[in-house]
């Protein structure tokens, strides 16, 4: 799945639009450091922007066996209908999205509704009505139906948020203002930047504008779960290597080499590794005035070493996104078999 992401931001242009800035801030709003790494951000961008075009693709061909001449809401629908506790969440949005609709219409009308003498115009939901009416037509069974008269709370996003408020405990003014404000920041907030870097020109039949709607939520729901799934693999790591060390990269063996991620200091694992020709000893042997100028020898190879350079103090690294992008595919691939990955958003 990363490889995918990987090649495919090869095969496209430098000059596409991007989201790396945006994806940073919504990164922090989500959990990572304050400044996450800009290749982490980039490798989600990736992620995300392959998972979208593939669902686009299968959804294209849905869209194509129903002789329609653009791709709707129902077929993303009909993609997503795996995973119930997704598609609540989706139906969830829609909901939301047709109430701050009508609130809008009404604020604007109200004016000229006093006027009139009249009450507020109650409108009518479209995006939750469409998507009931096409779940009521594929439901058999009817729980579909009642997917979206659930009042059950959400052990992932419950979760989420306890550990988001767990993060913001120890911020300063500043930080936790710039916490509020990436936590608004959303795909749907810039529709005609995120139809540009969707770059549906490789599609015979295009999504329409509530398909789009639904692939930006989609798009910021993906970011989320890369997110949670990275910081769970960031944890693991940080605390103890464990027996999947042997797909951890370069980068991320060499991150983890300053001792205050170790428990004991005092331990072998705690030990910097030896330069070359040295003993094994954690102290060097000192003879004469030798050991005077290999300790100065020592203090200029590590001034001029690139390999001091660390990155910021718990941000997520690629390979943690790495890693937990091949944990998942590891347990979903096998619903996929045609594509031969797993959507994180259905």
């Amino acid at each position: 799945m990363a490889g995918s992401a990987t090649s495919s931001s090869k095969e496209r242009p430098a000059s596409r639009t991007s989201f790396i800035p945006e994806l940073q801030s919504m990164m922090f709003a989500l959990g990572d450091a304050r400044r996450p790494l800009y290749e982490t951000a980039a490798l989600v961008e990736d992620v995300v922007h392959t998972q979208l075009i593939n669902m686009l693709h299968q959804a294209c061909e849905g869209a194509a066996l129903r002789g329609s001449r653009v791709i709707s809401a129902e077929d993303i629908l009909f993609l997503m209908r795996r995973d119930k506790r997704k598609l609540a969440r989706l139906l969830q949005y829609l909901q939301f999205r047709d109430y701050k609709s009508k609130l809008l219409k009404t604020l604007e009308e109200e004016d000229v509704q006093q006027e009139q003498g009249g009450s507020a115009a109650g409108g009518q939901p479209r995006r939750q009505r469409l998507a009931q009416d096409f779940l009521a037509w594929m439901d058999q069974t009817g729980e579909y139906l009642s997917l979206a008269e659930r009042q059950d709370v959400d052990p992932v996003k419950l979760e989420r948020m306890e550990r988001l408020e767990r993060h913001t405990r120890n911020m300063d003014v500043a930080q936790y203002t710039e916490f509020c404000e990436s936590r608004q920041l959303s795909f749907a907030k810039k529709a005609s930047k995120f139809r540009d870097w969707l770059d549906c020109s490789s599609l015979e039949l295009k999504p329409n504008s509530m398909a789009t709607e639904i692939l930006s939520y989609l798009a910021y729901e993906t970011v989320a779960q890369i997110v949670d799934l990275s910081l769970l693999v960031k944890q693991e790591m940080t605390v103890k290597m464990n027996p999947v060390s042997h797909v951890i990269s370069a980068s991320y063996i060499h991150y983890n080499t300053h001792p205050e991620v170790k428990k004991d200091p005092d331990s072998p694992e705690a030990t910097p590794p030896s330069t070359p020709g040295s003993s094994h000893s954690s102290k060097p042997l000192l003879q004469g005035n030798g050991g005077a100028d290999s300790r100065a020898r020592q203090r200029k190879r590590k001034k001029s070493s690139p390999a001091t350079v660390e990155p910021p103090s718990g941000a997520i690294q690629p390979c943690h996104i790495r890693e937990a992008i091949r944990r998942y595919n590891y347990r979903h691939t096998s619903a996929y078999r045609k594509s031969g990955m797993a959507f994180l958003v259905c």
